[in-house]
């Protein structure tokens, strides 16, 4: 074996340098919760989608503030595998928000404001946030929530 074989055994050939170069995996393999909080002039959602088993959870919430604590009033919930909700979120490329700030653009003076929190992979936490300036794919994952929220409802 040359030399140059061996240092590409021991570096883990092309593939190893490649990770080395670009980092771990970008995908999510497993999520405990993730919760998209969303706010208008006139309104204020919650989107939380949590695993149970092999399955996911999707609520969807109204939400108020009375007396200065906050309520949640759920609107409707909807069930889909584990395995749709991991393709949603690595489709949207969750893991890319991950410290995402979008600043309100100058001389906007309302509009919509997200926060997203995510535990994915072990525990990693994804926070994101923005104003009238949203991350890539973020209208992916909205409108593949209310898909699932929708599959719900044609069934009544």
């Amino acid at each position: 074996m040359s030399n140059k074989d061996e240092t590409n055994k021991k570096s883990g050939g092309f593939f190893g340098a490649f990770k080395k170069l670009f980092g771990p995996s970008k995908r999510i393999k497993d999520f405990e919760i993730v919760t998209l909080h969303t706010t208008g002039m006139r309104y204020s959602t919650d989107n939380e989608i949590v695993v149970d088993g092999y399955r996911s959870e999707v609520f969807f919430y109204d939400v108020a503030y009375r007396h200065g604590e906050k309520v949640r009033r759920l609107r409707t919930h909807a069930a889909c595998s584990k395995e749709e909700a991991l393709a949603l979120f690595n489709k949207c490329r969750l893991l890319s928000w991950n410290g995402f700030y979008g600043k309100r653009p100058k001389g906007v003076l309302d509009g919509t404001n997200f926060i997203l929190e995510a535990v994915v992979n072990g525990g990693k936490v994804i926070r994101a946030h923005g104003s009238q300036h949203f991350p890539h794919h973020y209208r992916e994952l909205i409108d593949g929530l209310y898909e699932i929220l929708s599959r719900k409802e044609e069934k009544k």
